[in-house]
């Protein structure tokens, strides 16, 4: 940092920005003649596509006149740069999560039943509750590396999926499971709900997976994707739709809605991948019909082979007394 800068915390033009500081300054000799964005960038440590933003929303001045990213810095010219805002860091609330039950828990992991609407930890943008927050409002201490918003996680679920969710507590726990998912040494058995009748009654769907063309937030089978394979059994036929065992043998975001989407039979409730509403409204459905049943793992401590297994939520079994009644 040069040092004739003046460090404030007033936007440029007076106007009182708490969150974002300041950089004031003569412009230094050595970086006289350089763009805005390659000398701004080198003197303050930022990127030079944050600097380019800078400049294009007028947050750049020398001599009190805004700058482009692609205009010349000028010796003793005043620089005068309203630096972007600070990102605060993601801390999970601390709240009780209603119907997050402990199924197991000990010095090394804890499991719970993950309701639907929960995250597994905080993210940007997310202000509902989480697995983490949960934990810690329940008294739980996560005592592992990593990120602080996502201390002890391993493995995650989709906000809208319910199912087990296993959290690491201890440092051994957290290394050991961490590489066990990596490795794919886990077994994740889901049971799906989905529109149709699934032919074969049982099969194998390999199918690469990325995101969608045309929604970045949604995802596609395509044929840049990333490997996804997806095994499942007909487990209960009904008239509109069928019940599925399904297991993981890789993790993709979105993977089971994607692949039976793909197949024509989307899960129940998920109009994102394309069910049909007028069924959902029938079984009382207002998320997919997917939850994951079971986590099979070696204990980290001892290495024993542990399965923990989850019961459907009300929803879910609600939906399928609506299908055996009308059967």
């Amino acid at each position: 940092m040069n040092d004739n800068a003046v460090n404030t915390g007033a936007a440029l033009g007076g106007a009182h920005q708490p969150d974002r500081e300041t950089r004031q300054m003569p412009g230094p000799p050595g970086l006289a003649g350089m763009r805005v964005d390659a000398g701004v960038a080198k003197l303050l440590g930022l990127s030079r596509t944050a600097v380019a933003d800078l400049a294009a929303a007028g947050d750049i001045t020398v001599d009190g006149v805004s700058v482009g990213k692609s205009d010349r810095l000028e010796e003793n010219a005043f620089l005068s740069v309203l630096l972007p805002p600070v990102e605060k860091p993601l801390v999970p609330k601390e709240e009780l999560v209603e119907g997050m039950d402990v199924l197991y828990h000990d010095s090394d992991l804890v499991a719970v039943h993950k309701p639907v609407g929960v995250a597994a930890h905080p993210s940007v943008g997310w202000e509902g509750p989480t697995v983490i927050g949960g934990l810690a409002a329940a008294g739980f201490r996560i005592s592992t590396s990593g990120p602080p918003e996502r201390k002890g996680i391993v493995h995650r679920l989709d906000v809208g999926t319910s199912g087990v969710m296993v959290v690491a507590c201890s440092e051994r726990g957290y290394s050991v499971l961490k590489r066990a998912f990596k490795n794919r040494e886990v077994s994740k058995t889901y049971h799906a709900l989905v529109q149709g009748h699934p032919d074969p009654l049982s099969g194998t769907i390999d199918a690469p997976i990325g995101r969608h063309p045309s929604a970045g937030w949604r995802f596609a089978v395509r044929q840049d994707g990333k490997h996804a394979v997806t095994h499942y059994e007909t487990l209960e036929a009904f008239a509109p739709a069928t019940l599925l065992k399904v297991n993981l043998e890789t993790g993709r975001t979105h993977q089971i809605r994607v692949h039976f989407s793909a197949l024509n039979h989307p899960c129940c409730g998920d109009p994102m991948y394309g069910s049909d509403p007028a069924l959902a409204k029938r079984l009382g459905l207002n998320r997919q019909w997917l939850h994951a049943v079971s986590l099979g793992f070696h204990h980290p401590a001892d290495g024993r082979w542990m399965e923990i297994e989850c019961p459907y939520p009300d929803d879910l079994n609600h939906a399928l007394e609506v299908l055996r009644q009308s059967a």
